[in-house]
């Protein structure tokens, strides 16, 4: 086995690291709104997970650059919510336009004409065509620093509101949601994407 200490890595080899060997990982499509500019920002996040169900909790984590928070994490500590999608192929490309850089006052909505709706709990509209969607309220910030005492995260732990399914992913009547009819885009390292496929089940032990 090769053996990296990660006291001798650089930023830069850490993530390469965990986005090579945390895979594949589900992609968060999020939209908030910028309450000074009143625009809809649109990023997709990959350090994204469910962690409770009594309560439906999802963990969101917007990576800082140089220190400089971004437009989603400062707009959901603005207003405290967002509205989190999931990706399949008909709306990977939109979603890959969406993590362009921008200036806060300009909408990826916007700029590259993404149909929304309006939501049921927050004021942030959803975006049309994902597949799956989910509004959120935020329940817990954790600045996460490193240790020099800056903040190098902005964790999210975030209070679905409400679920939206497209018919054709989820089964009505036992409440499933269809892997193979859902698709969904998974997250690699790099520029890589993936497909999930060959389905197959294991039944747990007693």
């Amino acid at each position: 086995m090769l053996h990296y200490p990660t006291s001798q890595l650089t930023s830069k080899q850490a993530y390469k690291f965990l986005s090579g060997s945390i895979i594949p990982r589900p992609i968060a499509w999020v939209t908030t709104l910028n309450q000074e500019h009143g625009t809809i920002n649109a990023a997709p996040f990959s350090f994204f997970n469910a962690v409770a169900s009594d309560i439906p909790l999802v963990t969101l984590a917007v990576l800082r650059r140089a220190d400089s928070i971004k437009d989603t994490a400062r707009n959901i500590l603005a207003a405290n919510e967002l509205v989190i999608h999931l990706v399949d192929d008909q709306v990977v490309e939109s979603m890959n336009k969406t993590a362009a850089s921008l200036e806060p006052e300009q909408s990826e909505i916007t700029i590259n004409e993404i149909e929304t709706t309006a939501s049921k709990s927050v004021t942030v509209p959803g975006i049309t065509a994902a597949p799956i969607r989910m509004e959120a309220r935020l329940h817990q910030y954790v600045p996460i620093k490193n240790h020099e005492e800056q903040i190098i995260t902005d964790l999210f732990i975030l209070e679905i509101t409400d679920f939206h399914f497209a018919e054709a992913v989820f089964d009505k009547e036992n409440e499933y949601i269809l892997p193979e009819e859902f698709k969904p885009i998974a997250r690699l390292a790099g520029n890589t994407y993936s497909h999930i496929a060959g389905l197959f089940d294991l039944k747990r032990p007693d």
